[in-house]
This record gives C-alpha cells, structure tokens and sequence, in this order.
C-alpha cells in the first residue's frame, strides 16, 4: 500500500499532559520524516483522513480505535518508529531497574510490546516483568470508572500496583501514570524517559481526570 501521507496523532491525554512534550515528538519525527503533519482531531471524532493515510500515534486507545474504525489507514506506534531508529538521541538510565506495566487497549499487539522493551535496553533500563504482562496484561484500574464507585477504583488501582515486582513503573499511557501513583508505585511515562523528562501525576482525581478528558474530547 503506497502511503498519501502520514499524521502524528499525540492523543487527547498527552496533549493534557504535556503539550510541550508533544511538541518535541513532533520536531523529533519532522526532522526524520518531513511529510508528517500534526492531527489534533480527537480519535472519537471524525478524523477527515485520505486514503491510504499512515497514522504515528502514542496513544494505546487511539491505536485501537484507528485500526477498528479506519479500514482506509495504517497505524504505526511512536516506540516502533523509534525502534528503528539508528540517531534517536537513547538517554542512559544506568541500568536503573524498573517494572512494566503493558497498556490493556494493545494486549494483542506484540510489535508494539517488542518495540518498547527494545526501547528500553537502548535506554540501559534493566526491566523485570511482571507475571501479567504483553497479551496477559491487566487493566490499571482506570476502565474501572463509570461501572465502580471512585473508592472502588481506587481499590482496583492499588490492587494492580500492588502485583508489580518493583517500585518503578513504566507505563505508555497517560491514564496508567494516574493509576500508578494512587496505587502507591513510581510511574515512569515511556514518553518522557525518551526524552529526558522527569513524569509527573498532575491530575490523580480520577472524577477529574476524566472530567479533563471529556471536555478535551468535546473541543477537539
């Protein structure tokens, strides 16, 4: 399939995140890729793609949702494109050692579960899985809301954190960062160890948190 053009799509969560960070993907792919454009259009929205369009996202949701939704579309996550890369910028962890904790929406994804741990030996980060991990992986907690009261959630959350081998999570969705941290655990976002950023929780309210996504999802 020749590809008409290609779209970095950062996802509602990180825009919330760190717009900045984004902005550093983005120059990242730009100067490797210079037929990329930026998509802000939400996932849940009409999204006005062509034929044929290559689609680079961060977002596990957005991954799924594009393939389900867009017969006419490729997806491709950023930890694959980086995968690859022989320049991208690797920051040295030291062989800090960390657990991770694979996003639910790509439990049937295994290029993407390679790609990533791939992306952490090239970081020097010494990774012990977890016994639920890749196609077994367990939700953080968070699809718990709506269907649970939040003290529910919560309980769901720490209850994941707690069967991870290790006090440092990597996560590679914004929403699991949240739920690491009222789980009790250090969450590290995939995003922000590539680029030399230190992860924050921001907004752990989960009734906020979603609050924050909905009304973005509205504008966007």
């Amino acid at each position: 399939m020749e590809i008409t053009e290609i779209k970095f799509a950062p996802g509602c969560a990180l825009m919330l995140y760190k717009p900045g960070l984004s902005q550093k993907v983005f120059d990242y792919l730009k100067n490797t890729t210079n037929r990329i454009e930026y998509h802000l259009t939400c996932c849940k929205h009409e999204p006005g793609f062509i034929k044929n369009t290559q689609i680079i996202n961060i977002c596990p949701g957005c991954n799924k949702r594009v393939k389900d939704n867009y017969t006419k579309t490729s997806t491709l996550s950023l930890w694959e494109f980086i995968a690859k890369s022989k320049i991208f910028p690797f920051p040295d962890y030291k062989g800090k050692t960390m657990t991770i904790m694979d996003a639910c929406p790509v439990r049937s994804e295994p290029d993407i579960h390679n790609a990533i741990r791939v992306l952490l030996k090239r970081m020097n980060i010494n990774i012990v899985e977890p016994l639920n991990n890749r196609e077994k992986s367990v939700c953080c907690g968070d699809s718990f809301y709506g269907t649970l009261p939040v003290n529910k959630v919560l309980e769901q959350m720490k209850k994941r954190a707690d069967e991870l081998p290790a006090n440092d999570v990597v996560v590679y969705c914004v929403s699991c960062i949240k739920s690491v941290y009222n789980g009790g655990k250090t969450p590290h976002y995939l995003v922000d160890l590539l680029f030399n950023e230190t992860t924050i929780e921001k907004t752990t309210d989960p009734d906020l948190w979603h609050q924050e996504i909905d009304d973005y999802i509205s504008n966007h």
